[in-house]
């Protein structure tokens, strides 16, 4: 706020408050961020939520309809059941990433190519999500981990990548 005389008032002028401009900018500002914010909501309403959860078990090689994104089904892989594409191929998590970040980028996205999401698996216990990348695409996410296949797996039912220490970390499979 800031003072100004205002010519009228007993005489000589008296001060007065009145709003000064930063402060009304500011008040404009947040008013027009709840406005996008809640036209944002609205919107995202009306379509599918990119997170899902389910429990119960899932029987090899389960394929699941998605709308967009990635198809994800099960499969049993040297006695474990883990994740695959729609194609059969293993799905990997990468240690150095985060639940907000991914960190193989470039040659390692070359090597290691990340899953597009939105994605989800009918039956699987476990929270699938989705992460924006450098490159502004959007990839595929389950239990907080960025989801990535393996250009070394050059058959269905291959699991190569997993527990490789490359590109700066370890790979590990996806278990269900």
């Amino acid at each position: 706020m800031t003072t100004r005389k205002i010519p009228g008032r007993g005489g000589n002028g008296s001060a007065q408050r009145i709003s000064s401009g930063p402060a009304r900018l500011r008040m404009l500002l947040v008013l027009l961020a709840v406005a996008a914010a809640a036209a944002g909501l609205a919107a995202c309403s009306s379509s599918a939520t990119s997170s899902a959860s389910g429990s119960g078990s899932t029987s090899t090689s389960s394929p699941v309809a998605t709308t967009a994104g990635s198809t994800l089904k099960t499969a049993t892989i040297g006695g474990a059941t883990v994740l695959t594409n729609a194609q059969g191929f293993t799905l990997y998590s990468f240690a150095p990433d985060t639940p907000a970040k991914s960190n193989c980028n470039g040659t390692c996205a070359q090597n290691w190519p990340p899953v597009k999401g939105p994605a989800t698996a009918s039956g699987v216990s476990g929270t699938f999500g989705t992460i924006k990348r450098a490159d502004g695409s959007t990839q595929a996410t389950f239990n907080g981990h960025p989801l990535y296949t393996f250009a070394g797996d050059t058959a269905p039912g291959q699991n190569t990548g997993n527990g490789l220490n490359a590109n700066g970390g370890l790979w590990h499979e996806i278990t269900t």
